[in-house]
């Protein structure tokens, strides 16, 4: 049976661990090629060889999104690899938390690099391609609908204690969001956001044996739950749970179906129900 995504391909940033190997998963079982990223080579080619496995085409651009070439490197070796970008989801990052007095710069600009200033880059790399294409396909009578989805978090939504940088760089996307809404309506691409709840990966494991940690360009950086913050999250989650990378993978399609062609220039929260 012939995927929904069938022809598409997608690329799909931070994919080799946890939310984003399971959007790769998802986007690939609706028959796109994808577009493999992630900081790391080994997850990466984890999450590489389990898509081909499964019968999909996959490829890898490995590397630092935030890096000042990456953007274009992302682009062009697509294009040249696959021909074509109709998917882009942003989900590469990471949390560097601290109380706002002990933010520092560096702190600061590295959580604007990574969730905002890099899904910029790739935005205004694939200008070009799109524009040609799309007056393309136009002149020949065959519009193609393409989709972009930014990756927020409930943080920036509700604010978090702690995050500071992080959730003004992922409210950041909101503007973004509507912003390029209307700059690309005339390419025929619909950008939607998704702001992530509380999911169950790595940067929100219950630290019941101590502190747990993450490394980014050699640092070490906190991530993980205290058990009496998890359980004020539950509490405050009507469905009662944490998401699952899954969950998060479904909110995700359904801003890349071709059910929401017509739906651009929004914001929604897949946590749950969450109220905090």
């Amino acid at each position: 049976m012939a995927g929904k995504l069938d022809g598409k391909v997608a690329i799909v940033t931070g994919s080799g661990r946890g939310i984003g190997a399971a959007i790769a998963r998802k986007l690939a079982s609706e028959g796109a090629a994808i577009v493999v990223n992630d900081l790391d080579e080994a997850p990466a080619q984890e999450t590489l060889t389990a898509l081909r496995a499964d019968g999909g085409k996959a490829i890898a651009v490995n590397g630092d999104v935030a890096a000042a070439d990456f953007g274009e490197r992302l682009v062009s070796t697509t294009l040249r690899e696959l021909g074509r970008i109709d998917i882009v989801v942003n989900n590469a990052g990471y949390i560097w938390n601290t109380t706002v007095q002990n933010h520092t710069d560096e702190q600061w600009y590295a959580m604007m690099d990574v969730h905002a200033t890099a899904p910029f880059r790739i935005r205004r790399a694939r200008v070009p391609y799109l524009r040609a294409a799309s007056r393309k396909e136009v002149a020949e009578g065959h519009p193609v609908m393409r989709k972009v989805v930014l990756i927020s978090s409930a943080s920036a939504v509700y604010g978090a204690a702690t995050q500071f940088a992080y959730a003004t760089a992922k409210a950041a996307l909101f503007g973004m969001t509507r912003s390029l809404c209307k700059e690309w309506g005339r390419y025929n691409v619909a950008v939607n956001c998704v702001a992530f709840g509380y999911i169950d990966t790595r940067l929100t494991q219950r630290l019941d044996h101590g502190p747990a940690t993450i490394d980014v360009h050699g640092q070490q950086h906190k991530v993980g739950l205290p058990p009496e913050y998890s359980k004020a999250v539950l509490d405050a989650t009507p469905l009662g749970r944490f998401g699952r990378p899954e969950d998060a993978a479904d909110g995700v399609y359904l801003f890349c179906a071709p059910e929401s062609d017509f739906v651009s220039g929004q914001t929604i929260v897949v946590g749950g129900g969450l109220q905090l």
